[in-house]
């Protein structure tokens, strides 16, 4: 009996000392799982990537991230479009709403130029000149080439060829021609029916409508017509009250 006893108590002291070393174990190797989890090592379990940005990102329309896409510079590219496009349209319509103007004229001149005028006004010499044969349509005067005498509807003002001539009053161009006896002359239209009358001209710089400003070049002193061959190079020049010629030295500076 006694050695049944004894044959027990062994068996229990062997069975609790094998549980002791199975514990041993079991927290040895938790102790070292611990010790390579705190050393940096790769975790042994799946790393899950951030998918915020992601759950952000698709829940943008995609129209939405088109339009951002584009940052402030296509906004303020857009913004200078409109106000690009907004000032070409009111340009135009300012354009629309200003009096229609002939080609050759100036736009500037004719919206600034005003035509009056009057029997007070006084105009710029055509050119600086003697004066060869004076206005006189009261008594006949002698005409050097012709040889004969008869009435003068204007002046007859000496100056060399290619000289300058200028407008003698803001006009507008009323009428370019020639004749064999004046050659080639421009009419101004001066306002409250008053005309000049320019001629003896070469080189033309006014066309028809045109406006001009006192002192504008109208062209230049041409080779004198045979009817002018004994005077020599001049400018004629004539003014006109209600188509009627009146002496111009009424009106000069």
């Amino acid at each position: 009996m006694k050695e049944k006893i004894s044959q027990l108590f062994k068996d229990k002291v062997f069975l609790v000392l094998l549980v002791l070393g199975l514990l041993t174990i079991v927290a040895a190797a938790g102790v070292i799982t611990v010790q390579r989890g705190n050393g940096g090592g790769e975790s042994p379990y799946l790393q899950v990537p951030d998918q915020s940005n992601m759950i952000v990102e698709e829940s943008i329309p995609q129209e939405t991230q088109v339009a951002v896409a584009g940052d402030s510079n296509a906004t303020q590219n857009m913004e200078e479009e409109m106000q690009a496009a907004d000032s070409n349209k009111a340009t135009a319509e300012q354009e629309t709403k200003e009096p229609a103007v002939k080609a050759g004229t100036d736009k500037n001149a004719a919206k600034s130029l005003v035509l009056d005028f009057n029997d007070a006004s006084r105009m710029t010499w055509p050119i600086r000149g003697n004066v060869i044969l004076d206005y006189s349509m009261e008594s006949t005067i002698y005409f050097p080439t012709l040889d004969q005498y008869k009435c003068n509807p204007g002046l007859v003002i000496q100056g060399d060829v290619s000289t300058p001539v200028v407008a003698p009053a803001n006009a507008k161009v009323q009428e370019i021609g020639s004749n064999e006896e004046i050659g080639s002359y421009v009419v101004l239209n001066m306002g409250n029916n008053y005309t000049a009358i320019c001629g003896q001209l070469k080189e033309v710089q006014v066309v028809e409508n045109e406006y001009v400003k006192e002192g504008q070049v109208l062209g230049y002193v041409a080779e004198p017509t045979k009817y002018y061959s004994v005077e020599g190079s001049n400018v004629f020049f004539e003014l006109t009250y209600n188509d009627k010629a009146i002496d111009p030295l009424d009106h000069m500076q």
